[in-house]
């Protein structure tokens, strides 16, 4: 009897199985080791080939030389204020307090996002009118302005095996003059102007794995969210601001996750609060009341801790 054909069957199943089983590891690098904290923003992707992928990266890391960063491939920012560009940051990973966070290192004129791309070699892909901006900071610094790379509303662009796009984000997007200097930016200031550098952005994420991922950014409800991350991308996956009074507030949060996105699940993020004390959400918190309302499981981003997630954007390990 010849068994050839029922061992490539199996072997077939097995490389089918282990190609499944592939996942996006999802790490936040916040404040305090273990803890969702006030100035929280920045979360790492890795696909399951390698490519990494740092998105808002905030306050809360230590600059280029954080040694959580590791390899950094592509620097998402989903607009320019500072605490998602990062124009300050704390001096060591878990300086300050939850509460207090350490932001006593200024980033300026260039802001974190540069520096660490210009550390790492990596490039920044962000939409609007972002990339000149970005380019330019490149150049002057010794760094390729070519990376700094478009993808506006409409398209995306594939780095590294990750397809990204962007999407609506409706929040205000000004330029500090401080990244500008000199007279201009002196001017700038004194009359209480920022430079115009487009809309802010959301993004969507298409992963090796086929995981689709929605990162929220600062922003309200937008019918963006129900026909295009939704019925378009069907991102599995969800990054959603809660901050309130900035952005969306938790439950203005959950109606877009209940009633627009529909994703399998959460992350929630940008809650503006100290959320947990011994990695536990705290009752009476914004985080506590997104998790109430929402209908799929949300998973809290607690620094330093990996979470994984499959192609259907299931929780595998880490939640």
């Amino acid at each position: 009897m010849n068994r050839l054909p029922a061992v490539l069957v199996l072997l077939a199943g097995m490389t089918a199985l282990g190609a499944g089983a592939a996942t996006v590891k999802v790490t936040p690098l916040g404040g305090q080791e273990g803890e969702f904290c006030r100035q929280d923003r920045a979360l790492i992707f890795e696909d399951p080939n390698g490519t990494r992928i740092l998105y808002d990266a905030g306050r809360t890391v230590a600059g280029p030389n954080d040694p959580r960063l590791g390899k950094i491939d592509i620097i998402l920012v989903s607009h320019m204020h500072g605490d998602h560009v990062g124009n300050s940051h704390n001096k060591a990973p878990n300086s300050g307090t939850c509460d207090k966070p350490d932001m006593s290192v200024s980033a300026l004129p260039n802001s974190s996002s540069v520096n660490i791309a210009l550390a790492k070699k990596a490039k920044i892909v962000t939409g609007s009118e972002m990339p000149p901006f970005f380019a330019g900071k490149l150049k002057a610094n010794g760094g390729d302005p070519k990376n700094s790379i478009l993808t506006r509303f409409g398209g995306s662009v594939t780095i590294g095996g990750v397809m990204i796009a962007t999407v609506p984000a409706i929040h205000s997007n000004g330029l500090d003059p401080d990244y500008i200097g000199g007279d201009l930016g002196k001017h700038m200031k004194d009359a209480g102007i920022a430079g115009y550098v487009g809309e802010a952005t959301g993004y969507v994420l298409k992963f090796s794995n086929g995981l689709v991922v929605y990162l929220s950014g600062d922003t309200g409800i937008t019918a963006a969210q129900d026909k295009v991350v939704r019925g378009y991308y069907k991102a599995a996956l969800a990054v959603m601001n809660i901050g309130d009074g900035f952005s969306t507030g938790p439950k203005e949060a959950a109606y877009v996750i209940n009633d627009m996105v529909k994703p399998v699940s959460v992350i929630a993020s940008h809650a503006n609060e100290v959320a947990t004390k011994g990695g536990k959400v705290l009752p009476g918190t914004k985080t506590e009341t997104f998790m109430k309302a929402v209908k799929v499981p949300v998973h809290v981003p607690l620094s330093g801790k990996t979470m994984e997630f499959d192609d259907g954007g299931r929780c595998t390990a880490g939640c």
